[in-house]
Parts: structure tokens; C-alpha cells; sequence
């Protein structure tokens, strides 16, 4: 009896200790496992770090290719405003002796053109000249009147105007003229008998009868916008230069007979 109870504690002091052997290796099995599991986080943070890291490189780095073209830009803007300015003084010096040239050939094309409200616009000419020796206006007030007044002239070119006035060579005579541009210009009486076209050749009144005194008529009526647009057969006051067209069709037929 004394025996098979050692026997007995034999064996559950063997079963105790493969019992606690056994939760030692559960234990060692748990936190190795923990640290395989911390392991793994700690890796998927770190390349979660590393994505993240590799695309706000890829950001700063065009970010950076962006900062580089936006500086060359301003860069060569910087230089050619540097230019600009370096040409500026040199501008300035220029400019009052080139205002006075643009109102000189103001006053050449006037005289040159076809006399329409010439004392209108002479007096216009004189009014820049007597501004340009005004010393507390600005530069560019005066290129302002200038141009300006440029492009009241180049206006005249693309209209066609009516108004009244004494009739040039005899101021004794009020008539109402018609102008087409700067090619035509053309008088009428005010009973509409008698009209004319100006020739810039002779410079004078050329009479105008029949079908031309006809579209005369019709050509005031338009410019007074008391009829619709239409084409007008009416002699014009430049004369058409006609010697380069005969050179050029005259060239064009040596070169067919060679």
C-alpha cells in the first residue's frame, strides 16, 4: 500500500511538472508570437512610412521642377524688363524730337490730301505744336494727343461724310460736299444742278453732268443715311497710277515668249 502510493506522487509530480512545462512552452509560444505580431506591425508602419515618404518625395520633387521653370520664367522677365528700362532713358531723349517729326508729317499729309475741312484740321495741327511747347504736361499726355490725332486722320480714309460748307476756289459758294474716303471728293449745289469732283492732279473742280450729277445725288442721300448702301459710279479724285501694272503685264509676256 505505502508503495503504489509513492507511485502515485510519483506520477503527479511527473503529470505537474509536463503540466507546467507544458504552459511554459504556451506562455513562451504567446509572447514569442506577440513579438512576431509586433514584428509585423511594426514592419507594415514602417512601409507604410516608406509609401508615404517615397510620394512626398516625388511631390517635393515636382514641386521643386515647377519652383525652377516658374524662376527661369521670372528670371528672363526680370531681364527684359531690365532692358526695357535701360531702354527707356534713351526713349525719353528720343521722344520729344520724334513727337515734333509725327506732327510735321501731320501737317505734310494735310496739305497733301485732298482739301476737306483743311482749316480744321491745320488748326489741329497747331494746337499739338503749341502743347508740345507746354512744359507741365506729361510725355505721354503729349503722345496721347499725338496718336491721337494720328488716327483721326487715318479715320478720314475708311469714311464717308457729308457736310456743308464754302466751296474751295470760291468762297462766295455754299455747297454741300460728299467725301468717299480719301479718293473721292465731290460738291453739289444746294438746288442739286451743278456738282463736281475734285482732281488732285490739277487741283480743281472738274464739273460732273448726267448719270455722275445722278450719283451724286444718290451718294449724299446715302452718307445722310436717307437710303440704304449701295455701290456709286462716280469718278474718283486720285488718279490711278496705271505704269507699274503695265511694266508688270508687259514682264509677264517676255517671260511666256522665252
Amino acid at each position: 500500500m505505502a508503495l503504489l502510493m509513492g507511485v502515485s506522487a510519483t506520477a503527479w509530480a511527473q503529470q505537474t511538472s509536463l503540466r507546467d512545462a507544458s504552459v511554459q512552452a504556451q506562455q513562451a509560444q504567446a509572447a514569442l508570437q506577440k513579438k512576431i505580431d509586433a514584428a509585423d506591425d511594426e514592419t507594415r508602419e514602417l512601409l507604410t512610412r516608406l509609401r508615404d515618404a517615397s510620394r512626398e518625395a516625388s511631390r517635393l520633387e515636382r514641386y521643386n521642377d515647377e519652383l525652377a521653370r516658374r524662376n527661369k520664367a521670372q528670371q528672363a522677365l526680370i531681364e527684359k524688363r531690365r532692358a526695357a528700362i535701360e531702354q527707356l532713358s534713351v526713349t525719353r531723349e528720343a521722344l520729344p524730337g520724334q513727337l515734333r517729326d509725327m506732327v510735321s508729317q501731320l501737317r505734310t499729309l494735310i496739305e497733301a490730301d485732298l482739301p476737306f475741312l483743311r482749316e480744321e484740321r491745320l488748326a489741329r495741327v497747331d494746337s499739338l505744336n503749341a502743347m508740345l511747347d507746354d512744359s507741365e504736361m506729361s510725355a505721354a499726355d503729349k503722345l496721347d494727343r499725338v496718336l491721337s490725332a494720328w488716327r483721326t486722320e487715318l479715320d478720314y480714309g475708311r469714311e464717308m461724310d457729308t457736310w456743308q460748307g464754302r466751296l474751295v476756289g470760291d468762297g462766295e459758294r455754299q455747297v454741300d460736299y460728299l467725301r468717299v474716303g480719301r479718293i473721292g471728293l465731290y460738291y453739289l449745289t444746294p438746288d442739286g444742278r451743278e456738282g463736281g469732283v475734285w482732281r488732285a492732279d490739277a487741283e480743281e473742280w472738274q464739273p460732273l453732268e448726267g448719270d455722275a450729277l445722278d450719283e451724286l445725288r444718290k451718294g449724299l442721300r446715302i452718307a445722310r443715311d436717307q437710303r440704304a448702301p449701295a455701290l456709286l459710279d462716280l469718278p474718283v479724285s486720285i488718279a490711278v497710277e496705271t505704269q507699274s501694272t503695265n511694266e508688270a503685264n508687259s514682264s509677264a509676256k517676255d517671260e511666256e515668249s522665252s
